[in-house]
């Protein structure tokens, strides 16, 4: 079934949101960088009512929830969205509760903070807001973000630990199960600055039907009726192919032992440039091709 709603996965910046500025508030025009006025500002334009679209903004994850939610509404608030407010869901008997549910029936667009992926799962897996969230996202035009730990568990696969210096010996990099709201891909975050390439590739070995989603800091991926995958942001988006995997070493090694792969296929995505899921095509945006 093709949902009818839109994911946006992104890679985050710090666990306390990316709103970095020491004087954010003082000339509030030069100090949104691209998180808000390129990807938050994107999500409004996605949403179903625009500016006008009820949005929710979830900091389960988070260690510091009541900081970062008020981070967000302000974000938002600047960018000329003034409908939105913070779920605060703290547990799983809070994931259940009536009021917390209608205010997600209400919603246009549901945000995820960063923070800790395994929390995220383990509070919200399986309650009346998580059976809610797949309904909206499969009948509805209904958009939910996540970034950092909220990017991470939005698959169906989750990686939830492993450092980036053993990534490459078996058994390093712990998965588990995601929210479930995109099969077929593994997604990790904050990417190219902490150097997690490793662990998508054993995540990706180990399960080479699944694509690897590497996404670099201030840099998203929308991904529409499932399938199509837009670039956005001022970062990088590694994808890791395990289709055509020729050979490896990683069910015959023990653990903590390094992993060997042939032909792993690996695509890097800037600003605008889409994937098909469908096809496994790559359209870069602004190809030295296109413009010869």
């Amino acid at each position: 079934m093709i949902p009818q709603g839109k994911l946006f996965v992104i890679g985050g910046a710090i666990d306390t949101g990316s709103f970095t500025e020491t004087n954010y508030q003082d000339d509030i025009e030069k100090n949104l960088n691209f998180f808000e006025k390129g990807i938050l500002k994107r999500i409004i334009t996605e949403s179903a009512l625009k500016e006008k679209s009820r949005i929710e903004v979830v900091p389960t994850a988070s260690k510091v929830p009541v900081e970062v939610g008020a981070e967000y509404v302000k974000a938002f608030s600047y960018l000329g969205a003034h409908n939105v407010d913070v779920l605060h869901i703290n547990s799983r008997e809070g994931a259940n509760d009536f009021d917390v549910c209608k205010r997600l029936s209400e919603s246009n667009v549901i945000v995820f903070t960063g923070g800790d992926q395994l929390r995220l799962s383990s509070i919200l897996g399986g309650t009346t807001f998580h059976k809610i969230l797949l309904d909206k996202y499969k009948n509805e035009d209904f958009l939910i973000a996540g970034t950092s730990a909220g990017a991470a568990a939005a698959s169906k696969n989750m990686i939830y630990q492993g450092s980036a210096k053993e990534a490459l010996l078996k058994g390093e990099v712990k998965i588990t199960s995601g929210l479930g709201l995109i099969d077929d891909v593994i997604i990790d975050t904050h990417f190219v600055h902490r150097g997690r390439i490793g662990r998508l590739f054993q995540a990706v070995v180990s399960n080479p039907g699944v694509m690897g989603v590497g996404l670099g800091e201030d840099t998203g991926l929308l991904i529409k009726k499932g399938t199509d995958m837009e670039a956005i942001g001022s970062g990088l988006i590694i994808l890791v192919d395990g289709r055509n995997i020729k050979d490896t070493n990683i069910y015959d090694v023990n653990l903590g032992e390094p992993i060997s792969i042939e032909n792993l296929v690996v695509h890097v995505l800037s600003n605008g440039d889409h994937y098909d899921m469908v096809h496994h095509k790559l359209k870069i945006h602004k190809s030295i091709k296109a413009e010869s």
